[in-house]
């Protein structure tokens, strides 16, 4: 219930002040379990994602997401939980561990799962080196990657910034990659790398954005420390597992792909506002749960 009536409200906010729009939308199955491998611009990756896919996405969340503080911090816990996000403690060992196990149940229910395989927002609108659950996962589960480009978020919502600037807002969604053909072979550290440098390139080829191999947690750590800002990780001279940089600028939205988002989440609100209606009449209606 509570992720439709995000999409009834928080859709109809977000459609007037930013534009969303979608590219690819027919590359999400319409029933059974896939993951969804996203690049990490700003926080608000996590609200507009949802919004704009028609199926139910489960996400994997930071720990801080559920803890913040005041007004603002409040609103995002309840967003996070509503829509079934998943928190994750970064620390890594057996948190890491219990939240991927999580994600796995979600796709052995045949529901929609999504990552950050960067595993933290990029600290400068760069793509960073993959960590390795997102192979992990798609080995034991055998389900589908589809990479998905997060498209201006970080101009939308810097770093640091609190009221999110208002600008078109993008999703570039990737075909389906398939990698049936490494089953069994979740355990051998090689293939787990080259598994997460091909879905990493996908989403590098997608986004238009320039490359960095080095862990953005390294980099966001180091900076920190006041060792190196943010921004002096250098630019790799070639893409994940060194693949040739693909020439590709970040996508720019089409008239029509703007009109289309619009119209995207104006059905997803009537939808809402409908199944609310079934729901205030008495009627019979599917329980819903956000894992489903």
């Amino acid at each position: 219930m509570f992720y439709g009536l995000m999409k009834a409200t928080l859709g109809t906010t977000l459609r007037v002040f930013y534009q969303p729009w979608i590219r690819g939308a027919e590359n999400v199955p319409e029933d059974g379990a896939a993951i969804l491998a996203s690049n990490h611009l700003a926080v608000i990756d996590s609200f507009f994602l949802p919004l704009m896919v028609r199926r139910s996405v489960v996400f994997l969340g930071k720990q801080d997401y559920f803890t913040g503080r005041g007004v603002k911090g409040k609103l995002v816990a309840g967003f996070m939980r509503g829509v079934g996000t998943i928190p994750v403690d970064r620390s890594g060992g057996r948190a890491g561990e219990a939240a991927l196990r999580t994600g796995l149940r979600r796709l052995e229910e045949g529901g929609l799962f999504g990552i950050y395989p960067e595993g933290t927002r990029s600290p400068d609108g760069r793509l960073y080196r993959g960590k390795t659950g997102v192979a992990r996962l798609a080995l034991q589960s055998g389900a589908p990657v589809i990479p998905v480009a997060m498209i201006g978020t970080n101009i939308a919502q810097p770093i640091g910034t609190r009221i999110p600037r208002l600008r078109p807002i993008g999703i570039v969604i990737g075909e389906p990659l398939d990698f049936s053909r490494y089953a069994g072979l979740e355990d051998d550290r090689f293939v787990l790398r080259s598994v997460t440098d091909e879905i990493m390139y996908e989403i590098l080829r997608l986004s238009g954005q320039e490359y960095v191999d080095a862990y953005a947690a390294s980099v966001k750590a180091r900076a920190a420390s006041g060792t190196a800002p943010a921004t002096a990780a250098p630019a790799a001279p070639a893409g994940p597992g060194g693949r040739r940089v693909p020439g590709t600028a970040v996508p720019e939205p089409t008239a029509r792909e703007l009109a289309e988002g619009k119209e995207r989440l104006e059905a997803a609100a009537h939808e809402a506002e409908a199944a609310a209606g079934e729901d205030d009449d008495g009627t019979d209606s599917p329980p819903s749960s956000s894992t489903s």
